[in-house]
């Protein structure tokens, strides 16, 4: 990408596009490792001492690398040791869901410095408004900085926004979000700082595409399942969003084994949603009499499925109702791959979301026999492996990636 840049602002293979290219690989290699000397540095970039020693003057005057210590316990004189410098930019990211906000502030190195949390996501458009700046403000407070420090923010929600006409689509249980004015009002209240909104199951994607499971793969499907269905594909190591934003809408698939439900915009509801969501794993646990675990009588319809999955995985190892549940859920959730499997046929699908992955390794297996019965291609499955809240990991990671291809390109700022 800065390659790209660097060439619009002058002629490729100039001086100056080759230090920004440098520059960058530096800082790309700080990031990685956390800090280098300029030894270091010089012999992983395959630049001379003297270069290696430029390249850093410049870095540091421009306020990019500072000086963290030196090296020891080696022979000969101390090295300096440098590092990105977390103060270059910040970025927000925020999920937002139907029973709340999450916020999280993160610096140019990824490091999360600031939280916050609100219940409820507003049932006006002014009201969304209102709690998207509320939860940004509380997390910038908790980093310490004032909302002028943020260089971008990242916002994700369930549905798409369609980029013809504005609205909100596949997400009507998002009450508040749907004026076709909501963006545009946004971005006033926002003011200078750039921003973008994206469907929460695509940033659960990119988080895995850049620090999970999907590191090392350009093509790939993720699932995933918690409140309802949804899929996130990734081409050519691009996210596939469509024409309306709906690509991966999986909830409304049509399947066998499930009622043909008509008007699904209006159901809010399909036939993958019908066949093995929440209210089909808590359908499976009766039919087998299966019982969900003590204490979560009162959870949430997403966390007395995630429980009674749960179960269902440890009691599978011997023959019983935790067996023929977790099995039943593995041969539907295939059923639904398969489909997806049949026009995409990715390289390797993950695994994600509260419900899924409560069934853990047993599932995954079961999964992926399945699958291999009921579809030609044969991709790889993974459980997610991305920490606590893929969706908030994944808007701080998009939008640290753009940040980074503005704020690391030092064509402009070389001499």
């Amino acid at each position: 990408m800065t390659t790209a840049m660097a060439g619009s602002a002058g002629t490729p293979g100039t001086p100056r596009v080759l230090r920004a290219m440098n520059d960058r690989a530096a800082l790309d290699l700080l990031l990685e490792h956390g800090t280098l000397s300029r030894t270091r540095i010089g012999n992983l970039t395959g630049l001379s001492k003297p270069t290696a020693s430029q390249l850093l003057a410049r870095l540091e005057a421009a306020g990019l690398v500072v000086v963290t210590g030196t090296s020891e316990g080696r022979p000969g004189p101390n090295a300096q040791l440098y590092a990105v410098n977390p103060a270059a930019a910040r970025v927000a990211g925020l999920d937002v869901t139907p029973t709340g906000i999450r916020a999280a502030i993160a610096d140019i190195t990824g490091e999360t410095v600031g939280r916050f949390e609100l219940p409820t996501p507003g049932r006006s458009a002014q009201g969304a408004v209102d709690r998207v700046l509320l939860a940004l403000d509380g997390a910038v407070k908790d980093a310490g900085l004032h909302r002028t420090d943020v260089h971008r923010i990242v916002i994700g929600t369930q549905g798409a926004f369609d980029p013809a006409t504005g609205n909100l689509r596949y997400a009507s249980h998002l009450h508040g979000w749907h004026s076709p004015r909501l963006l545009e009002d946004m971005a006033a209240a926002l003011g200078p700082i750039p921003f973008e909104v994206e469907n929460d199951v695509n940033l659960a994607a990119i988080a895995e595409q850049r620090i999970g499971e999907a590191r090392d793969c350009e093509n790939f499907t993720l699932l995933w399942g918690e409140r309802g269905f949804g899929a996130a594909v990734v081409i050519g190591g691009r996210l596939h969003r469509g024409a309306t934003g709906g690509a991966g809408e999986v909830a409304f698939l049509p399947l066998p084994g499930a009622p043909l439900v008509r008007n699904v915009a209006r159901s809010n509801s399909g036939g993958f949603e019908e066949l093995a969501g929440r209210r089909a794993v808590l359908g499976l646990a009766r039919e087998h009499g299966l019982a969900p675990p003590p204490g979560t009588s009162g959870g949430t319809l997403t966390e007395k499925a995630a429980a009674v999955v749960a179960e269902a995985a440890r009691t599978a190892e011997s023959p019983g109702p935790g067996q023929a549940v977790l099995a039943e859920f593995a041969t539907r959730l295939a059923t639904g791959l398969a489909a997806v499997v049949a026009v995409i046929d990715p390289e390797l699908i993950i695994l994600a979301g509260g419900v899924i992955t409560a069934g853990g390794e047993p599932l995954r297996s079961l999964i992926q026999s399945e699958l291999a019965e009921l579809a030609v291609p044969r991709p790889a499955i993974r459980l997610s492996t991305t920490p606590d809240s893929p969706v908030l990991t994944g808007a701080l990671q998009s939008a640290l990636a753009a940040t980074r291809d503005e704020v690391f390109d030092t064509t402009g700022r070389t001499p």
